[in-house]
């Protein structure tokens, strides 16, 4: 670096607007370290130090910064496709096919469509390093909790994304996965321990209030079944997630790091 470059970088790290978003210059000891993760949001994600195996690409496989850069993929390419995709029964199928054929952004579908796939593959593989290298025992009990609670948002997700197409796979599929719904333990109208739910003779769970008429918003797929898949798709899980995330990475950095002891 000559001696004019070094000069222009030296007033650019003093100068009112870097200093404004850069509190701590370049760290020349293990204090300034420290104070630069810590007035920084994006390093102040991490703790401050880690144990040295947990840098390892071998150990963790990166798989959860692998799920959340899907996650962040996913983000993007649902909101671009929100604004072709209408969520009725008239529309929706054409959409997809504009999608995939006529709209210049189609590729967006298709990153969309395997960015799902492949989330849920990496979320299932960062639940099994956890596992099998102990990082759900003390003291991170409760962030394998909040661990398994996004796995399972993540298959509902991927579980309400099969509809809107409105091919007849999706809508088969969908009618299959919430008939299970349907034979939830107290909760679904076929379910075991529906019985137990009545007063005198008044059923608490039946064909119109159980977890299947809930999903579908009626007691067969057709149109509100749609329009609630999307808004569960789009909005409501999404933003459960990223509730879910924030507390999940303030965890790891509460707890010590992103992985638990050999």
């Amino acid at each position: 670096m000559s001696k004019k470059d070094a000069t222009w970088l030296t007033k650019l790290r003093e100068s009112q607007v870097y200093t404004s978003i850069f509190r701590m210059g370049i760290p020349k000891n293990r204090r300034e370290r420290m104070l630069a993760i810590l007035t920084n949001v994006f390093l102040h994600l991490h703790p401050v130090g880690i144990p040295k195996h947990a840098a390892k690409l071998t150990y963790t496989w990166c798989m959860g910064g692998l799920s959340f850069f899907l996650f962040l993929t996913l983000i993007v390419t649902g909101i671009l496709l929100m604004f072709y995709y209408r969520p009725t029964i008239e529309y929706a199928y054409g959409d997809i096919i504009d999608l995939r054929e006529q709209t210049p952004l189609g590729i967006m579908r298709e990153l969309h469509r395997w960015g799902g796939h492949a989330m849920v593959i990496a979320v299932w593989l960062h639940m099994f390093r956890v596992f099998m290298t102990g990082s759900y025992k003390k003291p991170r009990e409760f962030n394998w909790v909040v661990g398994v609670v996004l796995l399972v948002l993540t298959m509902f997700m991927s579980f309400t994304g099969y509809l809107l197409p409105w091919d007849q796979l999706a809508m088969w599929a969908v009618t299959v996965g919430t008939n299970m719904g349907a034979a939830t333990p107290l909760v679904g109208v076929e379910g075991p321990g529906t019985a137990l739910l009545s007063i005198g003779d008044v059923n608490l769970v039946h064909s119109g209030a159980d977890a299947r008429f809930a999903l579908l918003g009626g007691r067969f797929v057709g149109d509100a079944a749609l329009l609630r898949f999307y808004v569960l798709h789009c909005v409501a899980v999404p933003f459960i997630m990223v509730i879910g995330m924030m507390i999940h990475f303030w965890r790891v950095r509460k707890d010590g790091g992103i992985s638990g002891p050999l």
